[in-house]
């Protein structure tokens, strides 16, 4: 599954003037979700944040299996409640439901957008929420502005039956994977890919094909993932980001990315239809 919109989550935010009798609360400490430690972890209620008195702006974030869903933001100096802790998203992949990782991801996009748009970008006036979408407003100048999203691309390269991964300088251990970059402005998602792989590794592609997307919240991307064959040039690291790239074989694969990442289930479903040739 890919952590986009679950299945049974309807999305909102105007919140309802009847809430469920369960309120699942997401509590962030900058990038740190509160949870209850355990096997497997448990977010805590809206009830429980009060009580626990961490409490903030609440952003409604819809209705999960008709329990509603909130986000808050807390401050940074907010101590870690007895009982509970303060928890990397990424720390809590396939420990918790992948519907509520879904969920936690859209809520700490949401309030990291609310934090940094406390004010206007244009004139530096303090800005107002709108009643009718998420959405700020300007009350000086009159300049909108909605929660961000970064598209990227990410596409896996193949040569036969060898796929092109490649080793950042930020990624753990020796973990490898597909290439990926922002598209920047006035580029297509084409564009990127040919653009990208050609300065972080100095090839050609061609025949790129969709494959899937997935709503990445570290901070704000939306990834867009394709498959592409080689076209020529000489394969080597261009870029400084690049600590390592190799073709690999089906049969001698390095350490890949977590399951619930779509560059996983783009190499997992690339290598079933190759071996599947």
């Amino acid at each position: 599954m890919l952590l986009n919109t679950p299945p049974g989550f309807e999305p909102g935010f105007v919140l309802p003037p009847e809430l469920s009798a369960d309120v699942v609360c997401f509590v962030w400490r900058e990038d740190k979700l509160l949870i209850r430690d355990g096997d497997p972890p448990t977010l805590p209620m809206l009830a429980d944040a009060t009580r626990l008195g961490v409490t903030g702006t609440q952003h409604y974030l819809g209705r999960l299996d008709g329990l509603d869903c909130v986000a808050v933001r807390v401050a940074e100096d907010v101590p870690e409640p007895a009982g509970w802790k303060w928890s990397g998203l990424r720390a809590l992949f396939l420990r918790l439901p992948d519907p509520l990782i879904a969920v936690a991801g859209r809520g700490y996009q949401v309030v990291e957008w609310d934090r940094s748009h406390q004010y206007c970008g244009r004139c530096g006036a303090r800005t107002r929420e709108r009643a009718k979408e998420r959405s700020k407003e300007c009350p000086a100048c009159g300049h909108v502005v909605f929660p961000r999203v970064s598209p990227a691309m990410m596409v896996l390269v193949t040569r036969g039956r060898e796929l092109l991964l490649a080793r950042a300088n930020r990624f753990p251990n020796a973990m490898y994977s597909a290439l990926a970059g922002f598209v920047e402005s006035g580029e297509s998602i084409e564009d990127c890919i040919h653009r990208e792989v050609r300065e972080e590794v100095g090839i050609e592609v061609a025949g790129l094909r969709y494959f899937a997307s997935q709503s990445w919240a570290f901070p704000h991307s939306l990834m867009i993932a394709y498959n592409a064959e080689y076209a020529g040039g000489e394969m080597r690291p261009c870029d400084d980001e690049i600590a390592d790239a190799k073709w690999f074989t089906l049969d001698a694969l390095p350490q890949l990315p977590s399951p619930v990442s779509i560059s996983r289930k783009l190499i997992d479903a690339t290598i079933a239809r190759l071996k599947a040739t």
